[in-house]
């Protein structure tokens, strides 16, 4: 039987993999505690970074509320939508357990979430680890056994084993007019680059076949740190994206790049990924958002259209395989529909491999708020269908041209119908994947195989092994 799609074309992109826990081995009478993962995988590593520290101390993590002694939920602010989400599963967590925590990007609301749930126990903001650990601390006192609390070397990971993200930086600076991340997550702090270096081959070490590299803006990686130099394997290295993507494209592991802003330095990555003997994969993850210049100017957005187009054929010349992802708003007020047009049209030309689009929503503190000539909600939604509509047909027209193709994928899953996989154009769960449904029953998750992709349709591949 034919594997089902699991890429519906209307993904938020604000949004990570669900994380994945498992049952923690347990000593009689250790504490236990439970993680609710919500946002973007920004958010996702910072719940990894919580319960490896709270697994050094001793506490084992739960996978139900049942199990938990309490429970943490790191909660997202992004858009409207996303804090009711946060905020019914801080309502779900008191139901079923009773001893919560708040922490992440709507943390730094702490008077809203007490508003509506004020039993809970404590409420820290973004990448506030330690006041985390405190609140844990006060609510369930660690009880370490040295001789029995193993911690996996890689720490704890709410992702499968077979890869891993990879934060490289906080926060923002710039100040698109529709987000408020800058105001939750600060302004731009890089890691240093030894130090991204060093995790990135521990998790290679470890068994991590791809990382996926992340921040909130990874072309600026660096930028507040001037660019300094990093003594990496007896040579210097320079906290930039560029020497960065480099020295990590040398391990034994897919890298793939999310998040980055088509800066004309982009440009030097692009001769990486079509080299062999470097694993960056040639996949950039921008953020266009729209493409009409005065939609562009309302958002406050640091790019142009039309230069992006050149960037764009500039990229494709150098690497033909490169695959483009980026995500758009729709509905951003004052968009006439003449603005709208110019973004199907640029669509058209840019043909871009993986698309996603979410309707415009304000977000409470936002300066788009207060912009004049709101889009009405059918008219949203309209627009959202006739994108959508475009977006589908390129992706299907791309993915039928690939019928023949003789491609490596990472397996991601294995059940009794078959194999989930991903090709070097597939991100995890925001992307497509291909299924292999004959002769798969030997494959593992993290096995990296060749297949001979023999079906397309709008998002997936079929393929069968060779």
């Amino acid at each position: 039987m034919r594997a089902m799609s699991t890429n519906p074309p209307n993904l938020r992109p604000d949004l990570a993999p669900a994380a994945q826990l498992g049952t923690a081995a347990t000593r009689p009478g250790q504490p236990t505690i439970g993680m609710v993962s919500l946002g973007c995988p920004k958010a996702l590593v910072d719940s990894e970074r919580i319960l490896t520290r709270l697994r050094a101390e001793g506490y084992g993590i739960s996978p139900d509320y049942a199990g938990a002694d309490a429970v943490i939920v790191n909660t997202c602010g992004f858009l409207d939508s996303a804090k009711a989400e946060s905020l019914e599963a801080i309502g779900e967590a008191l139901k079923e357990n009773g001893k919560v925590i708040v922490t992440g990007c709507l943390g730094a609301e702490p008077d809203y979430i007490r508003e509506h749930h004020p039993r809970i126990l404590a409420v820290t903001g973004p990448h506030q680890y330690e006041q985390v650990l405190d609140a844990v601390h006060g609510a369930v006192p660690p009880d370490p056994d040295p001789f029995v609390d193993l911690l996996p070397a890689s720490g704890v990971k709410l992702t499968p084993r077979h890869y891993s993200y990879l934060k490289i930086s906080e926060g923002c600076n710039h100040k698109c007019k529709f987000c408020i991340i800058p105001d939750m997550r600060g302004k731009l702090a890089s890691r240093p680059a030894h130090a991204v270096l060093r995790e990135a081959e521990k998790l290679v070490d470890n068994g991590v076949k791809e990382l996926l590299i992340i921040s909130q803006d990874t072309s600026a990686y660096g930028l507040d740190r001037k660019y300094d130099t990093n003594l990496w394997k007896n040579r210097e290295v320079r906290s930039h994206i560029t020497d960065l993507a480099r020295e990590l494209g040398q391990l034994d592991a897919w890298v793939r790049l999310h998040y980055v802003y088509p800066y004309p330095h982009v440009r030097e990555l692009i001769p990486l990924m079509a080299d062999a003997g470097c694993n960056l994969l040639p996949y950039l993850d921008i953020p266009f958002q729209h493409a009409h210049p005065d939609t562009l100017k309302r958002m406050a957005r640091p790019a142009a259209a039309a230069r992006t187009l050149d960037e764009i054929a500039a990229w494709r010349e150098i690497c033909p395989e490169i695959t483009l992802r980026s995500t758009f708003i729709v509905g951003y007020p004052g968009e006439t529909e003449a603005e709208f047009q110019t973004l199907l049209d640029w669509l058209d030309e840019a043909k871009l491999d993986r698309v996603g689009c979410f309707q415009y929503e304000n977000v409470a503190g936002a300066r788009s708020n207060d912009l004049p000539d709101h889009v009405p909600a059918e008219v949203k939604q309209e627009r959202w269908d006739r994108f959508m509509e475009k977006a589908q047909a390129i992706s299907e027209a791309k993915l039928a041209a690939r019928v023949g193709q003789v491609i490596e994928v990472i397996v991601d899953e294995v059940d009794d119908e078959a194999a989930t996989c991903r090709t070097k154009s597939d991100a995890p769960e925001i992307d497509g994947n291909l299924f292999i449904d004959e002769g798969f029953e030997g494959l593992q998750p993290g096995d990296i195989v060749t297949v001979e992709v023999d079906e397309a349709e709008e998002y997936d591949l079929w393929g069968r092994l060779r």
